[in-house]
């Protein structure tokens, strides 16, 4: 095998989560009375974790305070509203399922709050990751390759026989932080133009393509 641990980012790779992050952000708005975006401006927004996602879209010039506010009652709506929409990918399940049959380990390191990771993680893929880690004290969200080096420490795999799975310009820079391979796909939350300017070297457009590459001998 060519690998022994595939990391996959969540939001944008392995599910699709933007619906419900954009019907949270703007039902939040909504209270608050503040305008709501699309869900193309959404799309911009998201990748950098939920706070920046809330300043992102809320008005400029708002007090922290107020940011704080707005945060908070998002963090609570979208909790109860995280799987109204959301679904893998298609193909996802069979892509994991090969790794795993291959012998090959699999995680996820998302942005997200770490619990949201592990219940959506449990959620949609029941017994399928070995390791699922998010955003929490003492781990810098992406692109810091905290969260990376996490699971490389938990698995015991070393970095140059993992690989980093991802869509965003955010996981490019991580697996260039966590200085390790990488495969950016084309089905998530960026363009493939994009992706290239932001220096992702492998695109793949079908999730077959993760089993052919990290399987290669």
């Amino acid at each position: 095998m060519k690998y022994d641990l595939v990391i996959f980012d969540m939001d944008g790779t392995i599910l699709n989560t933007l619906e419900d992050l954009a019907d949270s952000l703007n039902a939040t708005l909504r209270h608050f009375h503040y305008p709501e975006h699309t869900i193309g401006e959404v799309c911009s927004f998201v990748g950098n974790g939920i706070r920046l996602l809330i300043e992102r879209g809320v008005p400029k010039g708002l007090e922290v305070s107020e940011i704080d506010k707005v945060h908070a009652y998002f963090m609570t709506y979208y909790q109860e509203h995280c799987a109204d929409k959301t679904k893998p990918y298609d193909g996802i399940h069979e892509t994991i399922q090969k790794l795993r049959e291959a012998g090959i380990k699999t995680a996820v390191v998302s942005n997200k709050a770490d619990c949201a990771v592990k219940e959506l993680a449990e959620q949609y893929f029941e017994g399928m990751f070995d390791v699922a880690v998010g955003e929490r004290e003492g781990i810098l969200k992406k692109p810091a390759p905290d969260g990376v080096n996490d699971v490389l420490r938990q698995l015991g795999v070393a970095r140059d026989r993992a690989i980093y799975v991802g869509d965003s310009e955010v996981d490019v820079a991580t697996a260039q932080n966590a200085q390790m391979d990488s495969l950016i796909v084309e089905w998530g939350f960026r363009k493939a133009d994009f992706l290239k300017e932001h220096g992702a070297k492998l695109l793949i457009s079908d999730p077959k393509e993760i089993v052919e590459y990290c399987v290669q001998q």
